[in-house]
């Protein structure tokens, strides 16, 4: 089976704009047939870590937004809340960064909602046919949607190679459990040199972990489940994530998670991957380096891997800019001289396997300037 990957350059010009092209790529699709009447779109986005530039402009998730009001649906846009300290830690937070980078009803004509709720607890639960993972806990709010639209920064990762729709809906709409599954195989450790023993963690602690000892708070690998409340709820940051995670099994899980997330919402999701900004690393940094390669436009799918795969192709296709971190001719595999250690086309080749979606694409090109 090949899938219909739709492509729109990033030219604009007074017979063209950007939303008249994000408007070609949703007819191309026939997106209204994908949105249901009077009933609730989840539109998942990345808000950006405050510093961060290189996220979607919220005047092109506008378009979008307008877009699925005009085919009857009712949009709100949503992520879930991180498991590493920063400015999207808990809703609270992730609301007023939000805010901050532009994602206001003024602009993008759509409310926020936090996926997975104020700490994390807002969850769901849903079978999967993976390897590694036969059940995924995603954020509630997401799952509750009756579609989903996802809007994906197109970049590098350091972890996974490249983010694209695949991270964006998999480890993006994780819940807390989720994401440290993905990451690690060991409890949340703490830092001596960090911990003031003020007992926080302990309290917040849902499975009595954590206790409070003469030096630090341990935390009881039989006890702890992983779900990340002691990292959020420190006040210090004196907890953090075991980084201990295989890539490739990350990736894997990650597709899985990806799956989970589109759970009985197969025939309600659209995928646009902007090709914009291609940033070496994730948009969860405060600050974003100089592209890897030039704006190059946005594509558009109903297929999550296919995209995924056109997009990788595409950028590895071009010409490196000379000034980026890494710079490589075209048709050199841009994400691999950035990270040497990871094969990026696992996550591709494990969504295929597992029946997230196909390789095989077949990339038409709408709205010329």
């Amino acid at each position: 089976m090949t899938a219909q990957v739709y492509y729109t350059d990033q030219r604009e010009s007074l017979q063209g704009s950007m939303a008249t092209k994000l408007a070609a790529l949703w007819r191309a699709m026939d997106g209204d047939r994908a949105v249901p009447k009077g009933k609730l779109v989840a539109i998942k986005l990345h808000f950006g870590e405050l510093g961060n530039a290189a996220y979607v402009h919220p005047t092109y998730v506008r378009a979008i937004v307008d877009l699925v009001r005009a085919a009857g649906g009712r949009p709100f846009l949503t992520d879930s809340s991180t498991i590493y300290k920063g400015s999207r830690s808990d809703a609270v937070n992730h609301l007023e960064t939000a805010i901050r980078n532009g994602f206001v009803m003024s602009v993008v004509n759509a409310p926020v909602i936090i996926a997975d709720g104020l700490r994390g607890g807002s969850t769901v639960t849903v079978p999967v046919p993976g390897t590694h993972c036969k059940e995924v806990e995603i954020g509630g709010e997401a799952a509750a949607a009756d579609a989903l639209i996802v809007i994906t920064h197109f970049k590098g990762h350091e972890v996974t190679g490249f983010g694209g729709s695949i991270k964006n809906i998999g480890m993006g709409l994780a819940a807390k459990h989720g994401k440290l599954t993905m990451h690690s195989t060991l409890c949340p450790q703490v830092s001596a040199e960090d911990c003031v023993r003020c007992g926080v963690c302990a309290a917040n602690c849902a499975h009595h972990a954590i206790t409070v000892g003469k030096q630090k708070a341990e935390n009881s690998v039989e006890k702890c489940v992983g779900c990340g409340q002691c990292i959020v709820v420190c006040p210090t940051g004196a907890i953090g994530l075991a980084w201990n995670g295989n890539p490739h099994d990350l990736q894997e899980k990650m597709a899985e998670y990806a799956m989970g997330t589109l759970y009985g919402k197969q025939k309600h999701a659209l995928f646009f991957n902007f090709l914009q900004k291609i940033s070496p690393d994730c948009d969860c940094y405060g600050f974003n380096d100089t592209p890897i390669v030039p704006d190059l436009g946005v594509m558009a799918s109903r297929d999550c891997v296919a995209i995924d795969q056109a997009c990788y192709d595409m950028v590895n296709k071009t010409e490196g800019n000379p000034l980026s971190r890494q710079p490589t001719p075209a048709g050199a595999d841009k994400f691999k001289a950035l990270f040497p250690h990871i094969d990026p086309t696992v996550q591709l080749a494990h969504g295929e396997r597992i029946g997230l979606g196909t390789r095989r694409y077949e990339l038409t090109q709408v709205g010329g300037r």
